[in-house]
């Protein structure tokens, strides 16, 4: 008997956001498994030709971990993975893998591990809650540590929201990105940023769109990746004169997230789907990215199949 579960794509940061928001998307890996005697991983779709197929792929050892947890380390299995998240893209790649192992391996194990354990968990394997956390919860997420452990709020997006992403012809390695982050900022960068993450956070909960020009602003992160997503002002500009109402760097990048809204959520997915097809002249004319999609709000997180 085995177990299935669908986890969403996300995106972290969110302009000012820095290592604490992230949204859920509409754009989910699949992944199966059924207790066996040695690791197997069967890969279909984005990352088919390069991921790991045994016990170091990111599904099986968090499924490892899990069966540790549950105190079962000599638990394996096969492992199936349908990948539409695109690897190394800021899009919660790694993030999706982290939590359907921890799921899968829960539940072949037949645990309970509970939201907080989890996120815990989760946290430890990528290094930073932001992206696990919106993988499980769904919504809009923001964490922060306390006590030395891992934390998290989830808000309900306001209804008539949805995303543009431009992901990349590219990847970027998260660790690259981060090294490129000074040790430290003015008093001045970190003041701007508790602003804007305070107007994103309620903008986003309240519907707010004609804020989220301001509110996705940010200084602690995006001008020093930008050097390594040498054409992020142009897809930026040419995201927002598709008419995005706000856009940032998508976690660590080279994606690039736009935000759309209307009336509904059925409006709004409608509207960045407008948006989508008259970015993506712009887009194909820099040679540089893959063509730009609309994404809806995931509202549920990772489930259980």
């Amino acid at each position: 008997m085995g177990a299935a579960v669908l986890v969403p794509a996300t995106s972290a940061n969110l302009g000012p956001g820095f290592d604490s928001f992230g949204l859920a998307l509409d754009l989910h890996n699949r992944f199966e498994a059924e207790l066996a005697d040695e690791w197997s991983v069967e890969v279909a779709g984005e990352g088919a030709d390069a991921l790991p197929r045994g016990a170091d792929n990111v599904v099986a050892a968090s499924m490892a971990a899990a069966f540790a947890e549950a105190g079962h380390p000599e638990l394996k299995a096969a492992i199936g993975c349908t990948n539409l998240i695109p690897t190394g893209s800021g899009l919660g790649s790694s993030s999706a893998a982290i939590v359907g192992g921890l799921l899968l391996g829960e539940a072949l194990a037949g645990a309970d591990f509970g939201d907080a354990r989890r996120l815990e968990l989760a946290a430890e394997l990528e290094g930073h809650p932001d992206n696990v956390a919106a993988a499980l919860f769904g919504g809009f997420t923001v964490c922060w540590r306390a006590e030395g452990r891992a934390r998290y709020a989830r808000f309900e997006p306001a209804r008539g929201l949805a995303a543009v992403v431009v992901p990349a012809l590219t990847e970027l390695r998260t660790s690259e990105a981060r090294a490129l982050l000074p040790d430290a900022v003015s008093h001045e960068d970190a003041s701007f940023n508790v602003a804007h993450a305070g107007l994103l956070a309620a903008s986003i909960a309240a519907g707010r769109p004609e804020l989220f020009g301001d509110a996705l602003a940010d200084r602690l992160h995006e001008p020093y990746r930008a050097q390594a997503v040498g054409d992020l002002r142009e897809v930026a500009a040419v995201l927002r004169e598709a008419g995005a109402a706000g856009v940032a760097l998508s976690g660590a990048g080279p994606t690039v997230i736009g935000i759309v809204a209307g009336d509904t959520d059925r409006a709004a997915h409608e509207i960045a789907r407008r948006v989508a097809e008259r970015a993506a002249g712009g887009i194909r004319d820099l040679g540089t990215r893959r063509s730009p999609a609309a994404l809806a709000i995931d509202r549920w997180g990772a489930r259980l199949l």
